[in-house]
């Protein structure tokens, strides 16, 4: 069964196994740092744990340019199989291209619908932020998201060239809550 799990390091050695399958590419809804994508090491994990503890803190203001952020990993039983995360607001980046909710899922665990479960169950967590809809973007050739965001009930909003970002095309998807 999908479920979302809070970052833990108890679930070190999957989290790693995760993260090693997508090659060091960027993890779309991960909250790892890009530079940081090919690290598979347990302080990298303790890491990202701590990182996304701060970035769920509402107590603690977001880095510039950043905003508050829950992060879960997607998993079945103690195996992550992928990540997912919410952005509690919305910036000119992730208005345009970011949207309020990212995800992955590793590539052996797909077509399984652990993405459109984990869709599911983080919408319930913006309903419990008080968000009344969500943004979600994916790539104007990315079938498979696409699919996924309208599962859950996205309404395409447009298609925009998103090129001064450093993306191509991209679908902006609105969910009402």
């Amino acid at each position: 069964m999908t479920a979302l799990t809070v970052p833990t390091i108890d679930l070190y050695d999957s989290w790693a196994a995760c993260v090693a399958e997508f090659g060091g590419a960027h993890v779309d809804g991960a909250s790892i740092p890009d530079e940081e994508a090919a690290d598979v090491t347990r302080e990298a994990c303790e890491r990202l744990v701590a990182k996304t503890a701060r970035d769920r803190d509402l107590t603690i203001p977001p880095p510039a340019g950043r905003v508050h952020a829950s992060s879960f990993w997607i998993t079945e039983g103690a195996e992550v199989v992928g990540f997912i995360q919410l952005r509690h607001a919305l910036n000119e980046f992730l208005e345009n291209v970011g949207g309020h909710i990212g995800y992955s899922v590793r590539s052996s665990a797909r077509r399984r619908g652990h993405a459109a479960r984990a869709l599911g169950l983080v919408l319930d967590e913006a309903r419990a932020l008080g968000l009344e809809r969500v943004l979600l973007t994916c790539d104007d050739d990315n079938t498979a998201s696409a699919r996924t965001i309208e599962s859950q009930g996205g309404e395409l909003q447009d298609v925009i060239d998103a090129a001064d970002y450093g993306y191509g095309l991209t679908r902006r998807y609105w969910i009402k809550l």
